[in-house]
């Protein structure tokens, strides 16, 4: 779902936030001007990357997986991190990271509700992903049973899975959703996901950022999917917007459940085996 339709509706806002911050003086006195026109450039490439090389592409899908290879992961960031205008990870700033992207991979998608009324989960409706034992959609949208990733540190390959236990403090009968990660050899899943963040220094001069993920089949290094992302921020960070990556416009985007964006590309290609 991209965000194009709400520039119009936010560009005053954000131009008078861009002006906020810019101090003029004799010796610049365009100084608000200059900044204006510079977030209007941007603002022109990123539509214009939009229309033209944003978006998904499946090339083939495959049902039934019940396993994906993760050859990358997102990194730990934080707030230098979003306010770093040459961040590779810019244009999924708002991705979970380490741990929570894997859990990303396991959980069963639910429905957004809006005005106490559930959206029904379309492609241009996706919901968010959740593990949480007793939610009555657990099990209608599963996640993978599994995902491998191998360490960079040791070079050993870990097979993560969601275990469910009750919490032996909890009264009520509470039950946790766990991270399970288990060393593993042998074969892995035929097909593997990965991303590439582009760092184009005329790009970020616009504030504007692009990323990659593709999906493959390990066996042929046939690319079955790919999609790539642009992000725009008009602003430095500021006392206004400190962490002007968390905020950015972005091309193809979710209403809902943007922490998840990856998996939600990758579960139309590699389509999740049904629980038993």
């Amino acid at each position: 779902m991209k965000r194009t339709h709400s520039i119009a509706r936010w560009a005053g806002i954000v131009l008078l936030s861009l002006l906020s911050g810019c101090q003029t003086t004799q010796a610049e006195p365009n100084a608000g001007d200059a900044a204006v026109n510079h977030a209007l450039a941007g603002k022109a490439v990123w539509e214009e990357k939009c229309r033209t090389v944003a978006g998904e592409k499946i090339y083939r899908k495959v049902e039934n997986v019940e396993g994906v290879l993760l050859m990358k992961v997102r990194p730990q960031a934080g707030d230098r991190e979003w306010a770093d205008r040459m961040w590779p990870g810019a244009a999924f700033a708002r991705e979970s990271q380490q741990d929570e992207y894997i859990t990303t991979f396991l959980g069963y998608e639910f429905a957004a509700v809006v005005a106490n009324h559930p959206l029904a989960i379309a492609p241009n409706t996706r919901g968010f992903i959740g593990t949480g034992f007793d939610h009555p959609q657990r099990g209608i949208l599963p996640g993978y049973r599994w995902v491998e990733v191998i360490d960079a540190k040791d070079g050993q390959r870990y097979r993560y899975t969601i275990l469910y236990k009750p919490r032996p403090t909890s009264k009520i009968g509470y039950i946790d959703a766990i991270l399970e990660k288990t060393a593993v050899t042998g074969p892995s899943s035929r097909y593997g996901v990965t991303f590439e963040d582009h760092v184009i220094p005329e790009d970020r001069y616009l504030g504007i950022a692009s990323s990659t993920i593709k999906v493959l089949d390990l066996q042929t290094q046939e690319v079955m999917g790919e999609l790539t992302r642009y992000a725009w921020s008009p602003g430095a960070p500021s006392r206004v917007n400190p962490s002007p990556w968390l905020t950015a416009y972005r091309c193809p985007d979710h209403a809902y459940g943007t922490n998840a964006a990856s998996r939600k590309f990758i579960d139309q290609i590699l389509i999740p085996a049904k629980e038993k």
